[in-house]
């Protein structure tokens, strides 16, 4: 991987794990690394996804896969700030 896909890999993680975290209700514990980490697999996730089900190549703005992708970073975003939560108590 090359430099410049490292840094946009890291630009997206953090815009979609940053969408991610505004629809889960409550307020999350989660360092700004980790949420940039869980976008960035929301949206590796969510690319796979999308090509799985054949949405992934469209014309224009891919709406399904980035839909996709802020809905897997809320659930990744609830997942590790619930168990994080319980951790703590």
């Amino acid at each position: 991987m090359t430099v410049g896909g490292i840094i946009s890999a890291i630009v997206i993680g953090a815009i979609i794990g940053a969408l991610g975290r505004l629809f889960v209700r409550g307020k999350q514990n989660l360092s700004w690394v980790l949420t940039i980490v869980i976008g960035i697999v929301a949206a590796l996730l969510g690319t796979w996804l999308a090509s799985l089900l054949g949405v992934r190549d469209t014309g224009g703005i891919d709406w399904i896969e980035l839909a996709l992708q802020v809905v897997l970073a809320a659930i990744g975003v609830s997942i590790v700030a619930g168990s994080a939560g319980r951790r703590r108590s």
